[in-house]
């Protein structure tokens, strides 16, 4: 083949190419949705929450572990913190920390039952004055 025939072929493969930069974007967008299974009501939560006087939530997927299992990074006391393994039931997330079992579930600011979140909107409560907010 001569040059010319290669380069003429070439252009002919790449005349069938129809994927735009934009269309890998959006295949990369569906493969994320993909990732994040719709029944599992607690994915949502994945992300950093706040509580009061410096006390923290961070809420993971626990990629070894599957699909509803998580890591959880807390500051739950002024003096308490680590990491701990829970785990996805109906709408709450269930973990054991030194305290107890634990049981972690979405509220409003006024259930958590701490004045300086009341008026907050999204929250998560693992018991009352305990509690952690988005907004």
């Amino acid at each position: 083949m001569t040059k010319t025939g290669a380069a003429i072929a070439a252009l002919a493969l790449l005349a069938g190419c129809r994927q735009t930069a934009g269309d890998i974007g959006n295949e990369t967008n569906a493969t994320a949705a993909r990732l994040v299974d719709p029944g599992i009501p607690t994915d949502k939560w994945v992300g950093r929450w706040r509580g009061v006087e410096g006390l923290t939530l961070v809420i993971e997927k626990d990629a070894k572990r599957g699909a509803g299992h998580y890591l959880l990074v807390q500051r739950y006391t002024l003096d308490d913190k680590g990491v701990f393994a829970g785990h996805a039931v109906g709408d709450t997330i269930q973990f054991t920390r030194p305290d107890g079992d634990q049981v972690l579930r979405e509220t409003n600011g006024m259930a958590t039952g701490l004045k300086y979140l009341a008026t907050k909107k999204v929250c998560l409560t693992v018991k009352s004055g305990e509690g952690y907010c988005r907004d």
